[in-house]
């Protein structure tokens, strides 16, 4: 039950990061999003200072402190209430999904419990097959994908 409501999860927030992955070879503007749209709009330091309360010099610090990536959501989020714009955040798997990063880490670790017991065991003349080393990577493959054990990370 606890792995079926885990899944559960994962699958949903597969889901809802799913809806950014169009946008996976966009890039932020040399100069920031903030720039770039006002700049756009042809809305001068001033005007967007005065949407937001502050002055063009503050307006200059919050583009830059974008542009060097040291600015806060919060910021972020109002100056794009200003420009009459919504923040949207989240992220984007490398790997396509959580599930598929999942998978890929659990092979990973998988092989290397596999591999250390079959050195193990061929230290002790006990060596296993290609095949059968092959099988218990996939078999434990399996059971941590479904078990998800907090050391899948470490």
């Amino acid at each position: 039950m606890k792995y079926q409501k885990q899944n559960i999860v994962v699958d949903q927030v597969d889901k809802k990061l799913h809806a950014f992955s169009i946008l996976k070879d966009t890039t932020r503007p040399a100069d920031g999003w903030v720039h770039a749209i006002r700049s756009g709009m042809r809305m001068s330091l001033r005007q967007l200072g005065e949407r937001l309360s502050v002055t063009p010099q503050s307006v200059k610090e919050l583009e830059t402190r974008e542009q060097q990536g040291s600015i806060t959501l919060d910021a972020l989020d109002k100056a794009g209430k200003a420009l009459n714009m919504k923040l949207v955040y989240g992220f984007i798997p490398e790997a396509g999904s959580i599930n598929e990063m999942i998978a890929r880490r659990a092979r990973q670790v998988a092989t290397q419990v596999v591999m250390r017991t079959s050195i193990a065991m061929k230290l002790e003349g006990q060596e296993n097959s290609a095949e059968r080393i092959a099988r218990a990577i996939d078999e434990l493959t399996e059971e941590l994908i479904r078990e998800m054990p907090r050391y899948l990370w470490d």
